[in-house]
């Protein structure tokens, strides 16, 4: 009301009305912060930093950004918190005489011998034929903090000759970590996912019949020590290493912290210093880290699979103006033989003649195509999709156009 005053003899009292008016309604349009602490980082550079609220019905984009929003607990792991391998060695039995042969598998055999004995069953320079037993080995992820009495999941895969698993039992497995102690033990009867029947002429085949799983079939008996409260220092591992990403996630961090705490050290790794505020209580710090969003970069790349022909383009790859001719040698071979026989008091021979045709197509009615120099992936995938080819000539197009200098992205061919 103020700032009118000096110019209030210059406006009519309808013109001061409508100005008040206009200037209300901007003021409704405004955006207002909202009530969570979330912040988006992204779009005009590394350290541009947008503050948002963080609702449901967001898009996940922010003002003045071109791309998706991400959470940090989708870009990047904590160090130190991870899943360890674990895998023992055990026998399967019950099974429908779908075992292990042991005379084709002696260790199937002596694991057979061993275990009577320690259950008091000397079996020693009898001869044993049975087909009902398969030796196997167990793997299982041990994942991070897992307690004494947890349960998880393991897999059952055959050693010897053994046909199927289906309808046996594993008999407790000791599992061991790559340190040579044992971290949980495995038992329980296995569930395959395939099938084999046989007949004399006959036999079919689903799935793989000598793989199964045991679900939560492993007992953890062993924890591993991670006291994760007690760091004074914090690494982030990006998933997708990349300097920017990095540097984005370290300032959405710092302007949340508050602070220079976080500092990029590598193109993967994010060094975060615990604040004094937060030392003891690092759950509090990783749950509302996690929850930031920040906008990953990535160079641009063309990844190729020449088997099957699949073309995954970045949103990033740009191409000059290059002018491209395509055209396929195609030679067609085709054999119409043809029967020779002679008159009937001829004392010729019948005969097969064969007939061959061959015919080139250079396809010389092909001209050149200009594929202009594109600003956006759609107006790369228009240009590449007017030349009207396939996908296989499509992978040698890029390839060339790549080697022409004209394509600005890395190829990747898997």
């Amino acid at each position: 009301m103020f700032a009118l005053l000096p110019i209030r003899h210059l406006l009519t009292p309808a013109a001061a009305l409508l100005l008040l008016a206009g200037a209300a309604w901007a003021a409704d349009l405004a955006p207002r912060p909202g009530p969570g602490p979330a912040r988006t980082l992204g779009g005009g550079g590394a350290a541009a930093n947008v503050a948002s609220a963080s609702f449901g019905g967001t898009h996940g984009t922010s003002p003045g950004t071109g791309g998706a929003l991400s959470r940090i607990k989708d870009l990047a792991t904590i160090e130190g918190v991870r899943s360890n391998q674990i895998l023992g060695y055990g026998i399967v039995v019950g099974l429908n005489g779908t075992g292990d042969t042991l005379n084709n598998a002696p260790f199937t055999k002596q694991s057979l011998q061993a275990m009577l004995e320690r259950l008091g069953v000397n079996t020693r320079g009898a001869n044993m034929r049975t087909a009902n037993v398969a030796a196997v080995m167990v793997t299982a992820n041990l994942p991070p903090f897992a307690t004494q009495g947890t349960r998880v999941d393991i897999t059952v895969s055959a050693l010897g000759d053994s046909k199927s698993l289906q309808g046996g039992t594993l008999l407790a497995t000791p599992l061991l970590g790559a340190d040579g102690e044992v971290y949980a033990v495995s038992q329980g009867p296995v569930a395959i996912s395939g099938f084999s029947a046989e007949a004399e002429a006959a036999k079919i085949t689903r799935g793989v019949p000598t793989v199964g799983r045991i679900a939560n079939g492993g007992i953890v008996e062993r924890e591993i020590d991670f006291a994760l409260n007690k760091l004074k220092t914090l690494r982030l591992s990006l998933r997708n290493p990349d300097l920017t990403t990095a540097r984005r996630v370290a300032a959405a961090i710092n302007d949340f912290i508050g602070g220079d705490s976080a500092e990029p050290t590598d193109p993967s790794t994010i060094v975060l210093q615990i604040p004094p505020r937060f030392q003891g209580n690092m759950i509090r710090l990783l749950t509302d880290i996690e929850q930031l969003r920040v906008e990953p970069d990535q160079g641009a790349r063309v990844v190729i699979d020449e088997r099957s022909g699949i073309i995954v383009m970045g949103r990033d790859v740009r191409v000059s103006t290059v002018a491209i001719a395509q055209g396929n040698l195609t030679v067609t071979i085709s054999e119409e033989p043809q029967v020779s026989q002679p008159n009937e008091f001829a004392n010729g021979r019948t005969v097969v003649v064969p007939r061959s045709s061959v015919k080139v197509d250079t396809e010389g009615g092909n001209k050149l195509a200009l594929v202009k120099e594109s600003v956006t992936l759609r107006e790369l995938v228009d240009g590449l999709n007017a030349l009207g080819i396939g996908p296989r000539d499509l992978i040698s197009i890029l390839q060339a156009i790549k080697t022409a200098g004209a394509l600005q992205a890395e190829i990747e061919v898997m």
